[in-house]
């Protein structure tokens, strides 16, 4: 279900350039109501709950709608973002709490290589039939 800002709660980012929502948003749905000086989703059907706003929001004032499926029974889930950390509340539908906390970033932007410790990869297989991944090291 997509986000929506909850209006007493958001704070437009202070009124910055742009609010942390619409800097983070892949789709580029989050706004911000210059008059207002709220944030608001402004294709709310094109949402991919990806949860980047809410996460990202310091006022906590953006929130994703649950699914008619689980919402009715109870269970809801909750991200509360820190300097270091997110920390997500899980409420399970017979009132039980979970809170699992991890790490935003654990290296510095732009230092991983993600093709470390893999071999060079050999173009001319790719033609072949059923080639779809690297092979392993044999060692």
């Amino acid at each position: 279900m997509p986000s929506y800002v909850i209006a007493e709660k958001c704070d437009g980012c202070k009124a910055q350039d742009k609010t942390a929502c619409q800097y983070i948003c892949p789709h580029d749905l989050m706004a911000l109501d210059r008059e207002k000086m709220k944030a608001y989703n402004q294709e709310p059907e094109q949402c991919w709950e990806c949860y980047n706003c809410v996460k990202i929001c310091p006022q906590q004032a953006i929130e994703v709608r649950g699914y008619a499926d689980y919402i009715p029974l109870g269970g809801n889930v909750i991200p509360l973002r820190g300097t270091d950390s997110i920390m997500w509340t899980v409420k399970f539908r017979n009132g039980v709490l979970k809170r699992f906390k991890f790490p935003i970033r654990t290296t510095a932007e732009g230092s991983v290589d993600p093709y470390q410790g893999l071999p060079a990869p050999d173009y001319s297989k790719t033609k072949q039939p059923g080639y779809f991944c690297y092979e392993a090291k044999k060692g």
